[in-house]
């Protein structure tokens, strides 16, 4: 007679907002505002100044990264696993170096692929596309942000009268 193990079940579902604070902490990053985006296979860290290297006989990458106004700039120096040609928000292919690293989401954490690149213009410095959710049992609420995490200071605003 063979053992019979129960089925095993998935944890509950993960329902996090479509704009989210997330930490990269094997690269130092915390709280980098972050918009998810199922549209996107491929999840993108902003960077600039980006320079590969060699270290140790491996291929590096050293870049800097700006993920909130009022913070300074962070140099980076981490290794790459590969270049792949991703398509920018236009569409057009653009070459781009893939760094592994771990991502933290409210309490959990795992292992993402990160394609660094220029996001100077666009709102959001980190966006967390769709493989990096993938069998992670997460649920995107559509219309709320800051699920996991609480949201950012708000700007101040001087009163105008």
């Amino acid at each position: 007679m063979k053992d019979h193990k129960p089925p095993r079940t998935a944890p509950a579902p993960m329902v996090i907002g479509w704009m989210e604070l997330v930490d990269l902490p094997l690269l130092g990053l915390d709280r980098v505002k972050a918009k998810i985006d199922t549209g996107a296979r491929t999840s993108a860290l902003h960077a600039t100044d980006i320079e590969p290297f060699e270290k140790d006989g491996e291929p590096w990458v050293r870049f800097r990264t700006l993920i909130s106004d009022g913070l300074p700039e962070k140099v980076i120096e981490t290794p790459y696993h590969s270049e792949r040609a991703i398509k920018n928000t236009s569409g057009v292919p653009e070459d781009r170096y893939i760094i592994h690293t771990q991502m933290r989401l409210g309490k959990r954490r795992w292992a993402i692929d990160l394609s660094i690149t220029d996001r100077t213009n666009m709102t959001f410095p980190m966006i967390v596309g769709r493989a990096a959710l993938k069998n992670h049992n997460i649920v995107v609420h559509t219309r709320r942000t800051y699920l996991m995490t609480s949201s950012p200071p708000k700007p101040s605003r001087k009163d105008s009268r």
